[in-house]
């Protein structure tokens, strides 16, 4: 699909890069100035949206910028012109609901990076889309890196084809815990309570095995969550047969308050591990956020994270089914 729309023109920024001949993110600007108000910006988006879909899954990132996006409400407006479904974040981040389909970004110290990860990996129903706005840019820092998803199967199958196969044969099984009530001191900081939208244990437990996991209940009232088998690649419909690396294996094996093995019980080799998360950082994109920009990625394509940030920082997001 060659880029063509009236409504748009493309632009650069600094990091952008050529991954397979496709611009990432590919940053689409106002055609003239006069075009920069949101009342434009919602009836292009509105009127190119199946356009804008496509463009979105065969770029992977895509970043509106020079826009008049001002506040959460604006955002939102942006998010419903799609017409997406919603789907209700599950995990270990802490956000507090802002306005509608929007939440806080994840609400762990600025001063911590966030590790790579798909979102929603572990739930059986992940999101297709996830948008992102900046608000308020940092100072320094901040920057919510991505990374092409299918470039590290295929650098992790050049350099462990053994491994690599063992673990998709075999899958993986994950645990984390959680306190009961929220922690914002903690980047996995979120608790059970508010994970699950009840104080109810057995409810809880209920809702827990809906989406994929076995609760264990802790003497200090938190939870240790268990899931798996789950995937270590995936292959999703559209994105040219490419075989993500749609898990979060570097992310939570040997950690404080979570783990990653093969689901039955075989230990993934730390060398194997350390080198997964060498080439994640050797193949990943960002960019300066800029106020009002609005991010929209491929979930099914991309890993992203954040970078360490001096405040203020503001990032909100809505995820899509």
């Amino acid at each position: 699909m060659e880029f063509s729309c009236k409504d748009f023109k493309v632009g650069k920024c600094q990091g952008q890069k050529l991954v397979d001949g496709e611009s990432m993110p590919l940053v689409l600007q106002p055609p003239e100035a006069n075009k920069a108000d949101m009342e434009s910006l919602l009836l292009a988006l509105k009127t190119n949206k199946d356009w804008f879909e496509q463009l979105i899954i065969k770029n992977s990132a895509v970043l509106l910028r020079g826009f008049d996006v001002k506040n959460a409400q604006d955002f939102n407006d942006i998010v419903e012109a799609f017409g997406w479904d919603d789907i209700r974040y599950v995990g270990p981040a802490p956000r507090t609901h802002v306005h509608k389909r929007v939440w806080t970004a994840n609400e762990g110290p600025l001063s911590e990076f966030i590790y790579y990860h798909h979102e929603m990996v572990l739930i059986k129903e992940s999101p297709k889309t996830l948008l992102l706005f900046c608000e308020v840019p940092p100072p320094e820092g901040g920057e919510t890196p991505f990374v092409p998803s299918f470039r590290v199967t295929e650098r992790m199958l050049e350099e462990f084809p053994e491994a690599v196969e063992e673990m998709d044969a075999k899958g993986l099984q994950y645990s984390f815990t959680a306190l009961s009530k929220n922690d914002t001191s903690s980047m996995r900081g979120r608790g059970w309570e508010d994970t699950f939208g009840t104080s109810d244990r057995e409810e809880a437990e209920r809702r827990a095995k809906a989406l994929g996991m076995d609760l264990e209940w802790l003497p200090n009232g938190g939870v240790k969550a268990v899931l798996g088998p789950r995937s270590l690649t995936r292959v999703f419909d559209g994105r040219k047969g490419r075989r993500m690396w749609f898990n979060t294996v570097v992310g939570m094996h040997g950690k404080e308050i979570s783990s990653a093995s093969m689901a039955d019980g075989t230990e993934i080799p730390e060398n194997v591990v350390k080198r997964c998360g060498e080439i994640i950082e050797e193949e990943s994109i960002q960019f300066k956020w800029e106020k009002g920009d609005v991010a929209i990625f491929d979930n099914m394509a991309l890993l992203h994270g954040r970078r360490p940030s001096k405040p203020p920082r503001r990032v909100l997001v809505a995820t899509c089914k």
